[in-house]
């Protein structure tokens, strides 16, 4: 049974539960629909037809000796579809649509999730709307619209992006795909919680390391280990320690209690785009999951993020781009600030890489849009 209940400004959902909702064989070739128990979805035969999720946990060894980390692990979600962690919400939610027949998908993103939401749609016949800002790369345009997404630029930004595609959901009936709105981003991404656990032995890390943007990630991560207690698997949660850039840090700000300056609020100064985001849609959740888990937030430069991504490359073999790599380039923070310890066992998560198109996007499905009457109007003429 799932039961509903409203805390920090969003919808969160919980179930009866019990350690009999989690699977006992030991995993091995895995997918997130494992822990379809823990999932707000019935016993019907999953339509998505995409594998998701069963990502490696890699042990690194040469990262371990680099970093002076024994202990050191990497969530390695780019071996997702389309490169990233963002999968996961995508095929729960579309998951959810198919059952209901709602035959198209919205959300709003800075890349990943956009990409996710139109490779996912494509695989399971859909169709994908996309809101963007009118800054986002035309390489991520280029695979949404290679998959066939129709794509809506918003001169306003990407928060203007978020309430054109939140509006249009509601208007027309579509799937509300955006991040920190729909509960079911935050069920899917929690099954990564649970593949750490498994993968340790069904044994918690002491900390995890998570890049945060607008938060479901962080915030899933922590539900995740909390339903591990609650089940009665383990007694307690790893430490949480939350990434951001340092051009744009709205949430450790928040966390240490300091008003942030104008260059610590400028989404448009940094190389990690996929963390960029000014007003976080669930910022409150992380920083109660920040609190609740003893853990912490730290700003790392540009620079050491794009150290991260070349020291994932030559010491671990994991491509990633900078908001992915940002996990490792917090490793190096939270250990100056003693927020970790170097025998800790650590998780570092890394959320997506970069995904190259194999040509130009197709401009006859972007359009530059302010409002509804505009998207209603190229989408009619589209084809």
């Amino acid at each position: 049974m799932t039961k509903s209940v409203e805390s920090a400004g969003f919808e969160w959902l919980h179930y009866d539960y019990g350690s009999a909702l989690m699977p006992s064989d030991p995993p091995d070739s895995f997918t997130m629909w494992r822990y379809r128990d823990l999932l707000p979805i019935s016993d019907d035969p999953v339509r998505y037809p995409v594998p998701i999720g069963g990502t490696p946990l890699l042990s690194a060894p040469a990262l371990r000796e680099s970093a002076g980390t024994p202990n050191l692990w990497i969530k390695d979600e780019t071996r997702n579809p389309s490169a990233s962690n963002k999968d996961r919400a995508t095929a729960l939610v579309i998951e959810d649509g198919l059952r209901r027949g709602v035959g198209t998908i919205t959300t709003a993103s800075t890349g990943n999730a956009a990409v996710a939401t139109a490779f996912g749609a494509a695989a399971a016949g859909m169709r994908a709307v996309i809101f963007v800002s009118t800054g986002c790369q035309q390489e991520k345009l280029a695979l949404m619209t290679q998959a066939g997404a129709w794509v809506f630029r918003v001169p306003e930004g990407y928060a203007a992006a978020v309430d054109l595609s939140r509006a249009a959901a509601r208007t027309f009936g579509w799937l509300d795909r955006n991040t920190g709105a729909n509960p079911f981003t935050i069920e899917a991404k929690k099954t990564v919680a649970f593949e750490v656990w498994e993968q340790l032995g069904r044994r918690l890390p002491d900390v995890m390391i998570v890049p945060v943007g607008d938060g479901p990630t962080f915030a899933s991560l922590d539900k995740g280990f909390a339903e591990l207690v609650s089940c009665g698997l383990t007694t307690r949660r790893p430490r949480l320690i939350g990434v951001q850039a340092e051009r744009c840090q709205p949430l450790v700000r928040a966390w240490l209690g300091e008003p942030a300056g104008p260059a610590e609020l400028d989404p448009a100064a940094t190389v990690a785009d996929g963390i960029a985001v000014l007003r976080p849609a669930i910022g409150d959740a992380v920083l109660d999951a920040v609190r609740g888990s003893g853990g912490g937030m730290v700003a790392v430069s540009d620079e050491a993020m794009i150290g991260a991504v070349a020291t994932l490359a030559c010491r671990a073999g994991v491509g990633a781009e900078p908001a992915g790599a940002a996990s490792l380039a917090g490793l190096g923070s939270a250990l100056e600030q003693d927020m970790v310890d170097r025998s800790d066992t650590v998780v570092l998560l890394v959320t997506g890489r970069e995904v190259k198109a194999g040509g130009p996007p197709d401009l006859s499905r972007v359009a530059v849009v302010e409002n509804l009457d505009e998207v209603e109007r190229a989408l009619a003429g589209g084809s």
